[in-house]
């Protein structure tokens, strides 16, 4: 933890830039480029129903989309407003009118011709749902047979076989703290969150390198830092008000550095709204690309230091930190002879870069004064992701780019609840404040008055796949309850998830819209619950975002929907229905109650207690974590980590595969073209060079297969890394193994090798079973 504050907004330059412009021409004219106006005058429309109540939310409200943090229009960043595509997008989700019920009601069958994007138009859910095995339609039922329904099977069945999941849908920290809480109470650890599928090996591999789990700096460290790294991360597609820091960096003279296997146009250059000169003549943003093979990063890494250690074999100091290493690191010997004995054309081969291009990056950063690493999916959405990151905090440390200002290691979250869910304890190794370790155990059940179940929870992909164990086993889950989320469209091999889902005999949906999850059946019933958005729930909520601010949003006056209900609010009465005994250990009376509980039992939450203004905001942990060098580690040092190369597993003939987002807020699809490059849902982009040599143009019919599944696209040529291709998620699920996890912190691989044939080869002979014959060798391959 650090003691220096943060000092909040800063003002951007009022001098034009035009060496940084894209164009002259006006508004990107003759670019491929979204639409800012288009879609703000569309989103206009959309809400047209409830126009005052949405500027009230974009006004007062603390967004829901990403977790840049911005209450109201504004940020602690950067003076001025800020207003981005993605917020408005899901701004329908909380102005939207009640679902109708001839609608809502009408046969299942009807429903299931929709993909979630048709359903979540349909409207918010207005009251509890079930339906039971057999049955065709939803039927409605009061709360109390809802609650009753599912507290008689949590009852009768053993606590391991039920299940608890939160997504980062809007959700506060108050919600999270509840849920975490009444699960414990109810006798099981299975309860896990969204960040899970996306940021989970960041917070691992950050406590064994430097002790903390979350973003050491700020975003105001990126404005004025020499280099800005973006490892794996799409910021101007997936946090889009992340442009306007880019901006005021390149204006401080920041050089910006984008590394991952595809040229992203979106990182090269973009039109930033709120700010005038950008939104008419554009900005260039990257600097540089590295282009790295999916799954390079380790070996790329690994070369870089290696450059380093040459170069201070030759000339002491010249590219490390030499005396942060000696006061603050352990393991420096061990990390440099396991790097020096690595083969450069190894590294070559692994990482898809040339040995001069390493140079390039070492270089660059070894005469830097300061730097900050941001990353995102592209690191962590591996089965080595803690290895990723953690070769990332190698870096950091090795240059000493930790603990001051313009210096950091920040794994920038998509989704404005996610920082907060495991450090309120909605996670199988996290406890509110601490982990599911015996001190925090203690201290948890002296502040919660119980005892609490001490083995080990599922993360959610496991708690799933117990939906198909043996009748008789402990795990077999038998009631799963989510809230948000839709499996179907987030983890690999969505015909194996729905089989899953549908092995549960009771599957709890709580939420504000339908989705393709929902409709899946059960082996009993498939009871569904309304939840308000943040801005409805009584009492206002806090969400934290991923520089640690934590901040107030107040409940904004406006409609409401039927039978709604809020999120904490609705465990706190499950609880109680389980046994009314529980009404005294969980029975808040209000978002304040629960925020201070959380200030008790989150020490470096203390001050959530104060919030309850538009605009109340404080940041735990101080400006920087690891401020001077300073790990909360148990001897303060950091850790120097050898890591080994992956193995790279890719046949002859195949690509190697990763998914990546297009005009979309995580599993929310907005559009079928991608804005930025124009390619469509099922476009596979791949190499120009090999495209030729597959004897591929653009637009010609692919299909994408392996032993996992296939996909049917298009090809489409782009700047992407020689030998890989990127198909976009979630459609490219289909190819992605199920079962595979990060060993260390549990998420799932979504990242494969696979073959692309011309579709008119792949089907010409499928009466000789080519096919079959094609699968087969692949299984043999991979063995």
């Amino acid at each position: 933890m650090g003691t220096t504050k943060h000092t909040g907004p800063i003002r951007l330059p009022k001098k034009l830039d035009p060496k940084l412009w894209v164009s002259k021409a006006p508004f990107g004219l003759g670019h491929i480029k979204p639409h800012h106006i288009k879609d703000t005058l569309k989103v206009a429309w959309d809400n047209r129903d409830q126009l005052p109540y949405a500027y009230r939310i974009l006004t007062q409200g603390v967004c829901d989309g990403c977790a840049l943090g911005v209450s109201g229009l504004y940020d602690r960043t950067l003076e001025g407003p800020h207003l981005c595509t993605t917020r408005l997008n899901v701004l329908r989700l909380n102005t939207m009118p009640p679902i109708k019920p001839e609608v809502l009601h009408r046969d299942i069958a009807a429903l299931r011709t929709m993909d979630s994007t048709e359903l979540r138009k349909l409207g918010r859910i207005p009251y509890p749902l079930i339906r039971r095995q057999g049955e065709t339609r939803f039927s409605r039922l009061s709360w109390d047979e809802a609650l009753d329904t599912i507290a008689a099977k949590i009852r009768v069945i053993d606590p391991k076989q039920l299940a608890f999941y939160l997504t980062a849908r809007g959700i506060t920290n108050e919600s999270y703290y509840a849920a975490a809480k009444v699960a414990r109470l109810l006798g099981t650890n299975h309860i896990d969150n969204a960040s899970r599928i996306c940021h989970s090996p960041s917070k691992t591999a950050l406590k064994r390198s430097v002790g903390i789990g979350a973003s050491s700096c700020n975003y105001k460290d990126w404005i004025g830092t020499d280099v800005l790294v973006f490892w794996g991360s799409v910021a101007a597609n997936n946090q889009p008000v992340s442009t306007k820091y880019m901006y005021a960096a390149k204006r401080k003279g920041t050089k910006i550095i984008v590394i991952n296997p595809y040229y992203e146009p979106s990182m090269e250059q973009y039109w930033i709204p709120s700010i005038p000169e950008s939104a008419l003549f554009g900005t260039k943003l990257a600097d540089d690309f590295y282009q790295v093979n999916i799954g390079g990063d380790i070996a790329f890494m690994n070369g870089v230091m290696k450059h380093w250690f040459e170069m201070e074999a030759f000339q002491p100091g010249s590219a490390l930190d030499r005396e942060f290493i000696r006061r603050h690191t352990n393991g420096y010997e061990q990390l440099r002879a396991h790097v020096m004995k690595q083969e450069w054309a190894l590294l070559e081969q692994s990482s898809g870069l040339s040995r001069e291009r390493m140079l390039e990056f070492a270089r660059l950063l070894a005469g830097a004064k300061s730097a900050v690493f941001v990353w995102s999916m592209g690191l962590t959405q591996h089965r080595f992701g803690t290895d990723n990151i953690s070769q990332v905090a190698n870096l950091a440390l090795l240059r000493g780019f930790l603990g001051r200002a313009h210096c950091g290691l920040m794994p920038i979250r998509g989704h404005s609840g996610v920082q907060g869910s495991g450090e309120m304890g909605a996670d199988p190794f996290s406890l509110p404040g601490g982990e599911f370790k015996a001190p925090d155990i203690e201290r948890i059940e002296r502040l919660w008055g119980f005892e609490l179940p001490k083995w080990q929870g599922d993360i959610v992909g496991v708690s799933l796949e117990n939906a198909l164990l043996p009748e008789a086993h402990e795990r077999k889950l038998k009631l799963f309850y989510t809230s948000g989320g839709n499996f179907l469209e987030t983890m690999p091999d969505p015909a194996f998830v729905e089989r899953c889902l549908e092995s549960v005999e009771i599957r709890v949906h709580q939420d504000i819209v339908l989705n393709t999850s929902t409709l899946a059946d059960a082996r009993e019933a498939v009871i569904v619950l309304p939840a308000m958005t943040r801005y409805e729930q009584p009492g206002g909520g806090t969400s934290t975002s991923t520089e640690r601010m934590v901040y107030f949003s107040p409940e904004i006056d406006g409609p409401r929907i039927g039978e709604a209900r809020a999120e904490w609010a609705i465990y706190a009465e499950l609880a109680a229905k389980v046994d009314p005994a529980y009404k005294r250990l969980v029975g808040f009376e209000s978002a304040r109650d629960i925020r201070n509980e959380i200030a008790a039992a989150a020490p470096y939450y203390d001050g959530i207690q104060h919030l309850s203004e538009r605009g109340d905001v404080f940041q735990w942990g101080g400006a920087w974590l690891c401020e001077d060098g300073i790990c909360p580690t148990p001897d303060g040092r950091g850790q120097l980590i050898p890591i080994e190369l992956p193995e790279l597993r890719k046949p002859e003939g195949h690509f190697r595969v990763t998914t990546r987002r297009g005009k979309q807020f995580n599993s929310m699809i907005y559009s079928d073209k991608d804005p930025f490059n124009g390619a469509d849902r099922y476009d596979v982009l791949i190499n120009p060079a090999d495209a030729q040599a597959l004897g591929l143009k653009a637009g010609d019919a692919v299909v994408v297969y392996n032993q996992y599944g296939m996909l049917h696209g298009r090809a489409k040529p782009v700047a992407v890394q020689n030998g890989n291709i990127e198909v976009h998620w979630p459609e490219g699920n289909s190819l992605i193994p199920k079962g595979v996890y990060e060993p260390k912190a549990g998420i799932p691989e979504y990242n494969t090798a696979a073959i692309v044939e011309k579709a008119e080869t792949y089907h010409a002979f499928k009466d000789t079973r080519y096919v079959e014959k094609r699968i087969a060798e692949l299984e043999t391959e991979m063995e």
